[in-house]
């Protein structure tokens, strides 16, 4: 699985950017609060990339400066988390569209209100993988699976139908970082991986943070502002209490 980077922008009317310095981002709700950031040589991928903080699921990041050959490349995320569930597509599921996999997890039944339900607990509790069985139609097609078209468009509809998901999954195998990169731009680099649009990612990640905290909270799940705080961390952004005051004050209703 391919590590991710980030990279640097400028002013961003809606989001704060990331900043060199990121103590100097006095925003509220959002902030990136890069972790272990020691200097390393930068890279440009397919096009002219600004430079970058690159990070591995694990939020170890890496921040990149210059346009050396000899940058160490990002240490791959840990194996798979014993006990997870699995969900298994392959070409004939996403041509169809088909999210009978997901579903069968919890026994078709995934509840979105009411009292917390064993199905929800027991996903957060095992976390979630996907295992992608795609047959290229050309075997010299070297694209990552993130950049095909189809296997991205069947992620956009699980996302559409269970918004909430990318809280469940097992983010230190890295499911996070790639389920993010089957919804959000991104460029890809031999050495570094997956490089992220930032403001993108940015929406995409506020985004995620308004809905899984209310799925949280209608699921009676314990501290679901930290549960929420740690996901967007997986993804090299801190969240501020007032998103969550905001939130509260506006509550969100998902069915």
């Amino acid at each position: 699985m391919m590590a991710l980077a980030s990279p640097t922008t400028s002013n961003y009317p809606l989001l704060p950017a990331l900043r060199n310095n990121p103590s100097s981002n006095t925003h509220p709700f959002l902030s990136f609060r890069p972790i272990n950031s020691p200097p390393s040589p930068n890279f440009r991928a397919r096009g002219d990339v600004s430079p970058s903080v690159s990070f591995n699921p694990s939020g170890n990041f890496d921040l990149s400066l210059t346009g050396d050959d000899d940058a160490p490349q990002v240490a791959p995320p840990p194996p798979p988390t014993e006990g997870r569930f699995e969900i298994v597509i392959d070409n004939d599921v996403i041509r169809r569209l088909d999210l009978s996999p997901v579903r069968a997890l919890a026994g078709n039944n995934f509840h979105t209100t009411g009292d917390s339900p064993p199905e929800a607990r027991k996903l957060l509790d095992h976390t979630v993988g996907f295992t992608i069985n795609y047959e290229r139609e050309d075997p010299y097609d070297t694209r990552e699976l993130s950049e095909i078209p189809d296997i991205r468009l069947w992620f956009v509809r699980l996302d559409a139908s269970y918004p909430w998901f990318p809280v469940v999954l097992d983010w230190r195998a890295g499911e996070l970082a790639r389920y993010a990169a089957m919804l959000v731009p991104h460029q890809i680099s031999t050495r570094l991986g997956i490089v992220f649009n930032p403001e993108a990612l940015e929406l995409f990640v506020m985004k995620k943070a308004f809905i899984v905290y209310s799925w949280l909270k209608q699921q009676n799940i314990p501290k679901p502002k930290l549960k929420t705080c740690d996901m967007a961390r997986m993804l090299g952004f801190g969240l501020g209490d007032q998103l969550f005051d905001l939130i509260d004050r506006h509550p969100l209703r998902l069915s």
